[in-house]
């Protein structure tokens, strides 16, 4: 037990390190100094207090868009479409005040952020609902839903629900200045990164310390006594799916109540999909989502150091973010070797060698 802990901690390390390394001779064979681009990645996620305010401004829609993968992992499901689930949260956010007058107060605040939330339940439960009910792979189903939803997100605000003042950038009417989420203590991280940590904190707790929590680790571990004990797989599958992306929901609601103040283009910035790298990394833990979202954020936030002092291109640390998700996916494989006894083996004889003797039998006569 001891030494699997041990692998779920070591495994991700060395994935993520010898990822930086990659990225290294990546660049250098571009013609830059992979010292000075480790150096800069550093500094640009936490060098000073205007990095971290970047850094955690977007670690907190990483945490929730991780948690719409982590939670149907840990009900069996691999769920990809988290960034589906984002953006129609984001819209159904934006669309609210105009279906229903809202108080500009923390009351509509919370209102918006529900519909989000309702929006991304709804849209991951029901590629969870095509598995259970039809057959169709979650992954593939998930991920194509993603795409359905984008399309749906553009058609949408870039037609009626588009403000006409917005000629250049198609957006939604921007919302009421009551209904915003603002910054933490006068400084640019909102207090979306508080309800970010909250989610993750109380998934986990809610995973290892609820019944409810546990059947759900039951039917994701092993269907099989899940079956023979009565436990209703497939409502708890829904219910897993439905809480995933009603997080992925609220983080597109943070985005439009606390970054952009409406539903826009600039939603579908990739959270999603980079949700899923962190879910994997941190093990489908929702506890240990926080740190892994604080790094992937952090990377994030220093692109634009890169470019600005490198010359490199913004979107290179989504290389870096590339190349760390296909070593984490490789270091499965080693998760089930018994290193002792690899050790072992590889191990040379102790002691002196004495030589084989060979002993030849006779011929018998004929």
């Amino acid at each position: 037990m001891r030494s699997t802990a041990l692998a779920d901690i070591l495994l991700p390390i060395g994935a993520l390190a010898a990822a930086l390394l990659l990225f290294g001779v990546f660049v250098w064979f571009g013609g830059t100094d992979p010292v000075e681009v480790w150096v800069l990645l550093f500094k640009g996620a936490f060098g000073d207090w205007f990095s971290w305010q970047n850094t955690l401004q977007r670690a907190a829609p990483l945490m929730l868009t991780a948690l719409c993968v982590a939670l149907p992992a840990r009900a069996g499901l691999v769920i990809i479409g988290g960034e589906g689930a984002l953006v129609l949260g984001g819209l159904a956010a934006a669309a609210l005040p105009y279906a229903v007058p809202l108080p500009g107060n923390v009351i509509g605040t919370a209102l918006v952020c529900a519909a989000g939330m309702a929006a991304g339940a709804a849209w991951i439960a029901l590629a969870g609902a095509l598995r259970q009910y039809r057959g169709v792979n979650e992954t593939i189903s998930s991920l194509l839903l993603a795409y359905i939803a984008i399309a749906l997100f553009k058609q949408i605000v870039e037609g009626p629900l588009r403000d006409p003042s917005t000629l250049n950038k198609p957006s939604t009417r921007a919302l009421e200045e009551g209904i915003r989420i603002g910054g933490m203590f006068g400084s640019d991280v909102h207090w979306g990164l508080v309800l970010g940590l909250l989610a993750c904190v109380a998934l986990g707790l809610w995973l290892a310390l609820t019944a409810r929590g546990f059947a759900v680790r039951v039917v994701g571990g092993n269907p099989r006594t899940a079956q023979l004990v009565g436990l209703p797989a497939s409502g708890l599958i829904l219910i897993a799916c439905a809480i995933g992306g009603a997080c992925a929901g609220l983080a597109g609601a943070i985005e439009v109540a606390a970054v952009h103040t409406n539903a826009n283009a600039s939603i579908i910035a990739g959270y999603g999909y980079a949700g899923i790298l962190v879910s994997f990394i941190a093990r489908h833990n929702p506890i240990a989502v926080i740190p892994v979202a604080i790094l992937f954020g952090g990377f994030g936030a220093a692109g634009s150091l890169l470019q600005r002092r490198l010359d490199l291109p913004d979107a290179s640390v989504q290389v870096l973010q590339g190349i760390a998700f296909v070593l984490i996916l490789a270091s499965e494989a080693l998760r089930g070797i018994d290193w002792r006894a690899a050790a072992v083996k590889l191990r040379p004889p102790s002691g002196p060698v004495t030589p084989v003797q060979l002993k030849v039998e006779p011929k018998a006569a004929s």
